[in-house]
This record gives structure tokens, C-alpha cells and sequence, in this order.
């Protein structure tokens, strides 16, 4: 079983990097993919989606399956 730190959200963190929830859709997550990417879109315009985009990355580098 892959756990934090694992290649596939090493990978993930860095799709994030590049759109938020990126990473989170790779992961199957597709509610937080589409809350991280809405949000950060939505903050953007308001210069505070860097937060939610800097929330995107760390999340998916630290998501733990519950398998």
C-alpha cells in the first residue's frame, strides 16, 4: 500500500503545483479536485488563491487511502 510520500503523491503534488486539484482528480478524489480548483479560481481574482492553490499541493503530497 502506497502512503504519504509515496511516488504517486509525489506526483500528484506536483499536478497540483500546476492546477489545483489536479493532483486530488489523479487520486480519484473528484469532490476536492473540483472544491480546490473552484475555489482557488474563484480566490485568484481576489489575490488570496495562492492559498488554496499552496492547500492543493500540500494535500495531495500528504493524502492517506483508507484502504
Amino acid at each position: 500500500m502506497a502512503g504519504q510520500g509515496s511516488g504517486g503523491n509525489v506526483l500528484a503534488a506536483l499536478c497540483s503545483f500546476f492546477i489545483p486539484g489536479l493532483g486530488q482528480l489523479l487520486q480519484g478524489r473528484l469532490l476536492m479536485a473540483i472544491l480546490q480548483f473552484v475555489l482557488a479560481g474563484a480566490l485568484w481574482f481576489i489575490l488570496m488563491g495562492w492559498i488554496i492553490h499552496l492547500w492543493s499541493i500540500i494535500d495531495a503530497a500528504r493524502y492517506k487511502p483508507s484502504n
